[in-house]
């Protein structure tokens, strides 16, 4: 069974983990563990039960803003003019090995699942993620991900009203 947790550095080995994206494999490795105890991001691992040590699939979260002016005019409704508060999706990545098995599908669920669950506590309005290249900015755009008006790498997602 597939399971999303908190990484665990000791538990999941992470240099195991090959994406084809040096600096997702690299993050990984390097930076998320050290990121978290900085409490600068949080990063979360699909594992399979049977096997807890092998990551199959990461993504990482942390707080962030979006200028009111990025966002596109249909969403700039009844918000105060200051910064927008969001949660950033700084990366999302499936081992090579698992790639095409909707894992990227299941963690990005996961990840504006766990952005609802967290709007509930304080206030939050969209998901961002920078994308690397096109196809990436395809992947979210076909989740309903929009490009914020300044930059367009960043895209968003509105997370609702409650």
């Amino acid at each position: 069974m597939l399971v999303v947790e908190q990484l665990k550095p000791k538990r999941h080995n992470r240099d195991g983990f090959k994406c084809g994206e040096p600096t997702l494999d690299a993050y990984l490795r390097q930076q998320a563990a050290q990121h978290h105890r900085d409490g600068i991001s949080t990063t979360h691992v699909l594992v399979d039960d049977a096997d807890p040590t092998r990551i199959l699939g990461y993504y990482s979260l942390s707080a962030a803003q979006l200028l009111l002016t990025d966002l596109q005019e249909v969403d700039r409704k009844r918000l105060p003019t200051y910064p927008v508060p969001a949660i950033r999706m700084g990366r999302l990545a499936v081992s090579a090995s698992e790639q095409g098995k909707g894992h990227g599908d299941y963690l990005l669920a996961h990840a504006v699942a766990r952005s609802l669950g967290l709007r509930e506590q304080l206030g939050v309005r969209v998901l961002l993620v920078d994308t690397l290249h096109e196809k990436a900015a395809r992947f979210y755009r076909a989740y309903g991900f929009r490009k914020a008006t300044a930059n367009s790498h960043t895209l968003y997602l509105p997370l609702g009203n409650a």
